[in-house]
């Protein structure tokens, strides 16, 4: 196997890992919108999946899924392998991308975390010690500021989520043919919609919260959908977006089905797609 083609079946894999979360936080926010649980977040799902017979063993595969993932992200923001160029709009995509990586490279380390403690047999806690990064610059004092401009990033990643999935721009990344497409194409709008408005939710409870918070929790997806059953109508509309992270799921399996992955690695062969 060339080096590349390895790097291109690791780079599926981190799709397929955030696949499987947003499939797990999805289904737990489907059963609290039934009235049969709570939502769950990123770590909470990680913590779910450890629980399941060969939790240990799934996990450790979306570890290494993960790390992938985070990886590829730092690589399509770095490299620009995608083409995104260094206009202002191309730059902004870039630097979510960049993020991105960042935050799934901080859930891979935190899915390390939890399968060591398994493995060394501490109950259920070892999600209690992870300590976020934002969480600790915004226990800092006078810190809402910074709340502020933190609140920025889910807001981008949100508006960029909805248009992307308005537009179904991200068809141009994909290698499938039109009978597939007929079924993913709708699928993943829905999906990437939901992600769009449940991040700006998250925003928006930043802001909210931004002259007050004290963050050893700073809000995610689990936040912004217990505000969303708060609201009139909330478990309708906490259903409505269970379903679309669920479709968000999908859309993650389809990407690591039939998207065009570009490895333009230095000190590799030549870049590589499927």
């Amino acid at each position: 196997m060339s080096p590349n083609h390895g790097l291109v079946l690791l780079a599926r894999g981190g799709y397929a890992a955030r696949g499987v979360v947003y499939l797990i936080i999805g289904i737990f926010a489907l059963l609290a919108a039934l009235g049969s649980g709570q939502p769950a977040d990123s770590h909470s799902s990680l913590e779910s999946l450890l629980s399941q017979p060969f939790g240990h063993f799934l996990v450790a595969i979306v570890i290494v899924g993960l790390a992938a993932f985070a990886a590829w992200r730092v690589l399509q923001a770095l490299r620009d392998v995608d083409d995104h160029g260094n206009s202002f709009k191309g730059l902004v995509i870039r630097a979510g991308l960049f993020v991105g990586g960042v935050t799934y490279g901080a859930l891979a380390f935190f899915a390390l975390g939890l399968l060591v403690s398994g493995l060394q047999q501490s109950g259920g806690g070892g999600g209690g010690q992870a300590q976020d990064l934002l969480a600790s610059v915004l226990a800092w004092d006078h810190s809402n500021l910074l709340v502020y401009l933190a609140a920025l990033v889910p807001l981008g990643v949100g508006v960029t989520h909805i248009i992307k999935g308005w537009k179904a721009s991200f068809e141009q990344y994909f290698e499938a043919d039109a009978e597939v497409m007929h079924y993913v194409r709708p699928v993943s709008q829905f999906g990437l919609i939901a992600r769009g408005v449940a991040f700006i939710e998250i925003a928006v409870l930043l802001v909210v919260s931004g002259s007050s918070y004290q963050a050893m929790h700073p809000p995610g997806i689990k936040d912004a959908l217990n505000g969303l059953e708060r609201l009139p109508m909330g478990g309708l509309l906490m259903g409505v977006v269970a379903l679309g992270l669920i479709a968000f799921s999908v859309y993650s399996f389809a990407e690591a089905a039939w998207r065009n992955i570009n490895m333009d690695v230095p000190g590799t062969a030549t870049s590589a797609s499927r």
